[in-house]
């Protein structure tokens, strides 16, 4: 039996995605921040090239492929300078929990239009004292005849002001033991009652980060996604595909900044030879490179095995794949800036900003640490200290 790492159809997804990439790069994505835009025009034409859907149904407007293929659409876009950050959220979690979980209704209304850009679904799970523990969530949902009431508070949510409706993780009380389990909820962008505010970040991408509050929201019966008893079930079916692209998300940049610097270690020349002939650069700009490649092939594996329906084994190659990306992502840059020297810090070559971007995947959507803690005790069996 041949093990095949990519098909030629995934090869030629690649291609395809980094031309598109290419016709807009890094100085388009610049100015969309600058601006205090959203890249709308690249978002609008990757949907309608059908990659920004490729993971979704076919019967529901989509590809029909799995995060494989929307991972390859997502790395390709970050090598060329404009990665699109709502792609973790939009399609990756909420497209996919719906397209598990949701009711006919919930398929018919949100996967076409997530499919084909026209929509954007936002995910709120992160809250100001629970931080990575979902256990601690305090965002409620309660039963009022056959409406759902939600109270409670979520923060660092991305795209909230863009979202048409942000997909809630609440927790409701399960009528058999009396205990708190997770549910999800679509909640619309205008449902009275859900206020948000901007955080201010040192962080500048075109989507922005919001705290939320909601207020005594009222959804109708049908907002709530899937079934009631299903709890953290649903809710790792949008994580793993998350610490996925996640990963894409890392890996696109890190091999964006390594390009960066490799063509200008081709080109500078200080004494005789160009810079890049000296071992002290050529080196790490050659470990950063198989850094990037190695946790790559661990995304790849957390990918097939999550589209292959192997959810456990996704969840620990998924944390994986997010640790090694986020680690190799940050060295990447890091050793980007210092083979540009001063020029690295300018703005003409664009790689300063990526210095705090590049910590994102450390942090996020749960931290190096919390991931070595579920390796420790999941994959090691080492006991807990909390």
């Amino acid at each position: 039996m041949t093990t095949v790492l990519e098909t030629d159809e995934h090869k030629a997804l690649r291609a395809a995605v980094a031309a598109l990439g290419t016709r807009y790069g890094r100085d388009y994505l610049t100015k969309v921040i600058a601006a205090g835009a959203h890249p709308d025009e690249l978002w609008s034409e990757t949907a309608k090239l059908g990659y920004l859907g490729v993971n979704l149904p076919e019967e529901y407007g989509g590809g029909g492929g799995g995060i494989a293929e929307l991972s390859i659409v997502l790395e390709e876009l970050g090598a060329a300078g404009c990665p699109l950050l709502m792609m973790v959220v939009s399609p990756a979690i909420c497209g996919t929990v719906i397209a598990r979980f949701g009711t006919d209704a919930q398929k018919q209304d949100w996967l076409p239009a997530l499919a084909d850009g026209t929509r954007t679904m936002a995910f709120g799970i992160t809250e100001p004292d629970a931080g990575s523990n979902s256990h601690r969530i305090t965002t409620t949902a309660r039963r009022d005849g056959t409406d759902w009431i939600l109270t409670g508070r979520k923060v660092f949510i991305s795209g909230v002001d863009i979202a048409d409706a942000t997909l809630i993780v609440g927790r409701a009380e399960d009528a058999r033991t009396g205990k708190l389990k997770p549910c999800l909820f679509i909640v619309p962008r205008d449902a009275p009652g859900f206020e948000r505010r901007q955080i201010d970040m040192e962080l500048h991408g075109a989507e922005k980060q919001f705290e939320l509050t909601l207020d005594d929201v009222r959804l109708p019966a049908e907002a709530l996604v899937g079934d009631e008893d299903a709890g953290l079930l649903q809710l790792f079916a949008g994580l793993n595909p998350e610490r996925i692209m996640t990963a894409a998300f890392a890996i696109g940049m890190g091999r964006y900044a390594l390009s960066r610097a490799i063509t200008y270690a081709r080109e500078r020349t200080v004494w005789r030879d160009p810079i890049g002939a000296h071992q002290a650069i050529a080196h790490p700009l050659a470990q950063a490179h198989i850094e990037l490649e190695l946790a790559r092939l661990m995304m790849q594996k957390a990918a097939f095995l999550y589209d292959s329906g192997d959810d456990a084994g996704a969840g620990e190659a998924a944390n994986m794949a997010k640790y090694a990306a986020a680690e190799a992502c940050v060295k990447a840059v890091d050793q980007s800036v210092h083979t540009l020297g001063g020029n690295g810090l300018t703005g003409e070559f664009g790689l300063a900003s990526l210095i705090t971007a590049s910590r994102v995947a450390r942090i996020a959507p749960v931290s190096r640490e919390m991931i070595l803690n579920y390796v420790s005790h999941q994959t090691l069996g080492l006991p807990k200290s909390y």
